[in-house]
């Protein structure tokens, strides 16, 4: 609910500070965008839920754009091959991401760091550093509408409702989320929790994968470093989500509605004349903005200082432990043992 009111908050403004960023053509030019990131940052959400992060992502999403633009080469007929190739070698890093965090129990930043810097070796070499324009058959699929609704954000809806009611309404789901809330509460239930935690970083790059198909068709010449913009969005849209950092507790629908927020936050910024450089600080801010909400226990500080400044210093006599008498000349308790 609080992001679900900020998103129309923030369209809301929009419409009143710039109506540009909200006209019909402005989002649908949008809304794509926002699809891919959407599906991006439910991965990152499966990673997060498991108590990791996810630092591969921009090499996945680079890696599957330009096996499918350079292999290709603009042939149509190749797209299919092409597609099942991505998708078997962003799943093959996502298994070894998955083993080596799972089995090895390599920690995940240093995992996924690692990972990323080998699939960005593997996007130079196949694309020498500009692959070339994506095929008609992709753009055509990617770019598309139904019914008026840009396809990315057709696909990103259906995954959102799948992943949804998997994890939410299925015995699967709610033994994945126990994992990650409490890994020892969950060994001591008898779940096997490396499972979990290895299917959380394979699915999330069957996802990334979905992701990088869709940017692939969307932007028509895509650069080799295509992913490079989807990391710290991710991010902000996991914790923006309301998704716990610590694992666990987390909400892919929340996640989706996040990333509309985030690439519409975009959007503003940039139909305000401001530069990537400030997109990038707003998309730093939004993320800050989110663990302060979400991370901090202000309930508890509000509590324990909203009282003293309140009541101010505390008697003794308020403090004692019950059943010591307190001499009214000094307020302080009298030692323990046998009183007169």
């Amino acid at each position: 609910m609080p992001i679900l009111l900020a998103t129309g908050a923030l369209f809301l403004i929009s419409l009143v500070f710039e109506p540009q960023s909200v006209r019909h053509s402005a989002l649908l030019g949008m809304l794509p965008f926002a699809g891919a990131l959407a599906i991006t940052a439910m991965g990152q959400t499966l990673v997060v839920q498991q108590g990791g992060i996810d630092l591969s992502v921009p090499g996945m999403i680079s890696l599957t754009v330009v096996l499918l633009t350079s292999y290709p080469n603009g042939d149509s007929g190749k797209l299919g091959v092409a597609i099942l190739l991505a998708f078997g070698a962003t799943l093959a890093a996502g298994v070894l991401n998955g083993a080596m965090i799972s089995a090895f129990g390599v920690t995940p930043i240093v995992a996924t760091l690692g990972m990323n810097a080998l699939l960005y070796g593997g996007v130079i070499q196949i694309s020498g550093g500009n692959p070339p324009p994506t095929t008609q058959a992709l753009a055509t699929f990617a770019g598309g509408n139904l019914a008026g609704i840009p396809n990315a954000l057709v696909i990103a809806i259906v995954l959102t409702a799948i992943l949804a009611v998997v994890i939410k309404r299925t015995v699967l789901g709610r033994r994945f989320e126990a994992v990650g809330a409490g890994l020892l509460g969950a060994r001591a239930a008898g779940l096997e929790a490396r499972r979990y935690q290895f299917l959380a970083y394979v699915a999330a790059a069957a996802l990334y994968c979905t992701a990088g198909v869709l940017l692939a068709g969307i932007v028509s010449s895509p650069g080799a470093f295509q992913g490079d913009s989807y990391l710290l969005p991710s991010v902000a849209a996991v914790v923006l989500g309301g998704t716990s950092l610590l694992g666990g507790r987390g909400s892919v629908v929340a996640t989706a509605i996040a990333a509309l927020f985030v690439s519409q936050l975009d959007q503003f910024v940039l139909v305000t004349g401001a530069s990537q450089g400030v997109q990038s600080l707003v998309d730093a801010g939004a993320l800050a903005v989110g663990l302060a909400i979400y991370s901090v226990p202000w309930r508890r500080w509000l509590r324990r200082y909203g009282r003293s400044s309140r009541d101010g210093p505390r008697r003794a006599e308020e403090i004692v432990e019950p059943g010591l008498p307190v001499p009214a000349e000094t307020g302080a308790p009298l030692a323990s043992g046998p009183q007169k």
